[in-house]
């Protein structure tokens, strides 16, 4: 259940992202500027959208892989508790 709430909220968050770019798009092709203008002022403007995009990306597969990092010493450490009781009640 809560693995459809966390898409729900993805899919809101991407919709109104999509909507914010739509609608800075529409402003500036109505802004009172040349075409060129216009047109050098959405190039420079998507350029530093995919770089961001790029760099939350990379955060966040640094967030995966540390969270992996954690999870696998996690599983280890009770593996060796799980031994360690294992073999005190052996003896």
């Amino acid at each position: 259940m809560a693995k459809e709430e966390g898409t729900g909220a993805g899919m809101v968050l991407l919709a109104f992202l999509v909507g914010a770019v739509a609608g800075a798009t529409v402003a500036l092709l109505y802004a009172p500027a040349t075409g060129q203008e216009t047109r050098d002022l959405i190039t420079e403007k998507s350029r530093e959208g995919r770089e961001k995009a790029a760099s939350l990306a990379e955060k966040g597969r640094q967030a995966i892989n540390e969270s992996r990092e954690t999870l696998t010493t996690a599983i280890e450490r009770g593996r060796e508790a799980y031994e360690q009781a294992r073999a005190r009640e052996k003896a």
